[in-house]
């Protein structure tokens, strides 16, 4: 199985890498039915001015269309995040019996970071979680991404300096 969880986690990275060429945070998700990928999406936030354009829920939304049905019972998620509340709740409610993801996000995680929400037996449903498949990896895309968004802000800050000169 770690073989597999590498292969389709490789695969939302390359989600993660076309959500960074969008300048969006580097987030990649895809869903895997049947050994097939029915569902590949990334984070558009930015692009679409919309909250809950989050890979997670947009590869939901295209897995629910691909199947005909909101039950993803017989799925695999693979994310390059921990999800944050939303995505944990999307996940929950779409039945996705397992969840796989690379990096922990120490903001806003809530499958282990913040709370364990897709481990709680008070839910109607709980996930198999399987964390850390390619972690370091997924991690580094989203510290490179915020390191050159720091970059950019402070080179735009000293050649506003130098125009007010």
């Amino acid at each position: 199985m770690i073989k597999d969880d590498k292969h389709y986690m490789q695969l939302a990275i390359e989600e993660a890498r076309k959500a960074a060429a969008l300048e969006e945070v580097p987030i990649g998700a895809i869903i895997v039915h049947d050994g097939q990928v029915i569902a590949r999406a990334h984070n558009l936030r930015e692009t679409s001015q919309n909250a809950v354009t989050h890979a997670e829920l947009s590869a939901i939304q295209l897995a629910c269309e691909t199947l005909g049905s909101w039950r993803l019972e017989d799925t695999v998620l693979y994310v390059t995040l921990e999800p944050c509340p939303m995505c944990s709740g999307a996940i929950l409610q779409s039945r996705i019996p397992r969840v796989v993801y690379g990096a922990r996000d120490p903001k806003g995680g809530c499958v282990h970071t913040f709370y364990q929400l897709l481990n709680d037996s008070r839910f109607n449903h709980e996930c198999e979680v399987t964390e850390g498949i390619l972690a370091e990896e997924c991690g580094q895309l989203l510290t490179n991404f915020f390191r050159a968004i720091r970059q950019k802000r402070k080179e735009e800050k000293k050649e506003a300096r130098r125009q007010e000169s």
